[in-house]
């Protein structure tokens, strides 16, 4: 709280001190090269068996960079307040713990070269890239973004890229720790290796990433605890082997191939993802093609297409996503999706509304 309390107390003297402020652009400390800024987005989900609002996020930014140097960190309540009523039933929850989402010192020695080290934003895919609700282009990310990979890395980054007519880039990414904050992220690990090519050539972009990680716990994932896709309902020893499944220590390799066309009007994005152990296969498969039309210069239209088989929660699904989006100014969006799976009783309705200050 202490962090937060001075956190906040600089914010709102440089807000005070500033003559002129552009929404999402936050804030400079006077002369020097620092900003601050925020993010936050509240959250409306309705579906058969449950009605629910939240403040899904409140986070700090605090970024800048001098000559060849630059830096990111972010701190985030996470699920502050959640108010619902499941199967009847009102409850209210609050999670008043600031988590440490990204912290790391960034150093460019020349136009395509760079080196990282702290805990950032593992570079797999298109979707992972963006963690800021405001920024991306539907309430809720593909199912495939959480479970294949590790959201995030603490440790070592390096990136080579080649500045020509066609683009290619490859990243590193090296972790023998464990987590700055290991309750903020999709996996608790302490083991991270993983390398990605991407290539880019006008208006389209291909990304394939490959990696192992050390497993020592996965976080259970509300969509994954309740969606289970079986037609009648797990048994409490069943449920009893996910948690042991989810918990048990395990080495994991993953790829993932993610494919991007983008245009004025419409963009088309997808991923396709594969987690193996030395068990077997513990996602088979875990896929998204989403295609989006830019309706105006601040509405668009979006569809996307899931499928995945985890056989670690012991679910399969397929599902559709039709969303609509709406941006009075860039940083502020006001979302609005529905959800039709194979099984009915799993549709839902979501509504969230962003800003990034």
């Amino acid at each position: 709280m202490k962090l937060l309390f001075i956190f906040l107390t600089l914010l709102i003297t440089l807000l005070n001190a500033k003559e002129s402020y552009t929404l999402g652009d936050g804030i400079q400390a006077g002369p020097l090269p620092i900003y601050f800024g925020a993010y936050t987005s509240a959250e409306y989900k309705k579906s058969n068996k449950e009605v629910k609002y939240s403040i899904e996020d409140l986070a700090f930014l605090s970024y800048g960079n001098y000559q060849r140097f630059s830096y990111m960190a972010e701190i985030e309540y996470k699920n502050l307040y959640t108010q619902q009523v499941k199967d009847d039933v009102s409850s209210q929850q609050k999670d008043t713990r600031l988590y440490l989402e990204r912290l790391y010192l960034n150093y460019a020695f020349n136009d395509n070269t760079a080196l990282r080290v702290g805990k950032y934003i593992s570079p797999i895919g298109f979707w992972n890239l963006l963690p800021i609700n405001v920024l991306r282009d539907t309430t809720s990310d593909p199912i495939s973004t959480n479970i294949i990979f590790p959201e995030f890395t603490t440790g070592v980054y390096g990136s080579f890229t080649t500045i020509e007519e066609d683009e290619i880039k490859i990243d590193v990414m090296l972790q023998n720790n464990d987590d700055l904050d290991n309750k903020y992220n999709n996996y608790k690990i302490n083991k991270h290796y993983g390398i990605g090519i991407t290539y880019n050539h006008n208006n389209f972009t291909s990304k394939l990433n490959l990696g192992y990680f050390n497993k020592l716990y996965r976080l259970i994932d509300e969509e994954l605890q309740t969606e289970k896709t079986n037609e009648t309902e797990k048994s409490n020893e069943n449920d009893d082997d996910y948690e042991k499944k989810s918990q048990e220590e395990q080495n994991l390799y993953y790829i993932n191939l993610a494919l991007k066309y983008d245009t004025l009007n419409y963009q088309i994005l997808s991923e396709l993802g594969h987690q193996n152990s030395s068990n077997g296969a513990a996602t088979t498969y875990a896929l998204y093609i989403q295609g989006l039309y830019r309706v105006t210069l601040k509405q668009s239209a979006i569809v996307r297409f899931e499928a995945y088989d985890d056989k670690v929660s012991n679910t399969n699904d397929t599902f559709g996503v039709f969303a609509y989006t709406y941006r009075p100014t860039y940083p502020v969006a006001l979302k609005a999706e529905y959800q039709l799976h194979s099984l009915s009783k799993f549709n839902k309705v979501l509504i969230s509304f962003s800003v990034l200050f």
